[in-house]
């Protein structure tokens, strides 16, 4: 199957239903798709803004979604406030059969034209949008996307501090569920925890050092792989190993070179002081855990 769309089809499309759709007042493209450049490939989405009298309808009757093709799966956000402006919103996440996928989110006319009123963009039209829909007129004047919306920003020390600590305070965790076998916490807790959170945290800000704050990695660090220094990289790549309690262990070390090594990176760079005293005295813990007779 051929999962390449051709972006103004897709597009063409979706305004053609939006101007049938009368509750249905505007529409924004907003994400990668509507940054000028941006990288997309055949499995990129299309992140789109449903602008509508009333959500509730297209959030209770879901039947609205198969007019863009056959849905193999959908997830839906609960309906909520949306932060600063107390109006409802809601979106969902659709996946069709035929490789389209489109992230639709549901915001009140009330909710657009409080945006496009104020004195700046809030983050998600900030990093860029596009008006594909406007019956109204209501983004007449908005402002226009700077792209720099969800662009790290540099920590505190405490930040900085924090994340360092918090890193180290899983650690142990680690090793008493790699000394008794127990896989799954181990894992979640190394592979999670440790790295998705804390070790991925220092390396986007390793990437926003060595790009004067600047670069985009994108959400989940999908980005990383292009923005890091290739060793970096590689060093990343041989944390994560398979079911062996011994390569876990290994992984669990490397975790932690990987870590002392962009932490203090980026800290020298920010005038912060790294706590070595507390790297050597956590490891020296864990290969106390790890010598246990069982």
């Amino acid at each position: 199957m051929d999962y390449w769309h051709d972006s103004n089809e897709v597009i063409g499309r979706l305004v053609a239903w939006g101007e049938e759709q009368g509750p249905v007042r505007a529409m924004l493209l907003t994400s990668t798709r509507a940054i000028p450049g941006g990288p997309v490939d055949a499995l990129s989405d299309y992140d789109v803004v449903l602008v509508v009298t009333d959500i509730r309808p297209f959030f209770e009757d879901r039947g609205w979604l198969e007019d863009f093709g056959r849905v193999l799966v959908v997830y839906w956000d609960p309906i909520y406030q949306a932060p600063g402006y107390g109006i409802e919103q809601t979106a969902n996440v659709t996946q069709y059969e035929d490789g389209l996928k489109i992230d639709f989110t549901l915001w009140p006319v009330e909710l657009l034209r409080r945006m496009a009123a104020a004195p700046a963009l809030p983050a998600e039209l900030d990093a860029g949008y596009r008006v594909l829909l406007d019956k109204d007129g209501v983004t007449e004047g908005m402002k226009g996307p700077t792209y720099r919306g969800y662009l790290p920003e540099r920590p505190s020390e405490e930040r900085y501090r924090l994340v360092v600590e918090e890193f180290f305070s899983d650690a142990p965790y680690v090793a008493k569920c790699l000394w008794r076998g127990e896989l799954m916490p181990a894992k979640w807790a190394l592979d999670y925890d440790m790295k998705h959170v804390y070790l991925r945290q220092v390396l986007e800000w390793r990437v926003e050092v060595d790009h004067n704050w600047s670069a985009k990695v994108g959400a989940l660090g999908k980005g990383l792989k292009r923005w890091l220094p290739a060793d970096i990289w590689g060093q990343l790549e041989s944390t994560y190993v398979g079911a062996g309690v011994e390569e876990n262990w290994e992984a669990l070390f490397k975790t932690i070179t990987l870590f002392r090594q962009v932490a203090t990176e980026v800290g020298t760079h920010l005038g912060y002081a790294y706590p070595h005293e507390l790297d050597r005295r956590v490891r020296a813990y864990l290969q106390k855990v790890k010598g246990l007779d069982h």
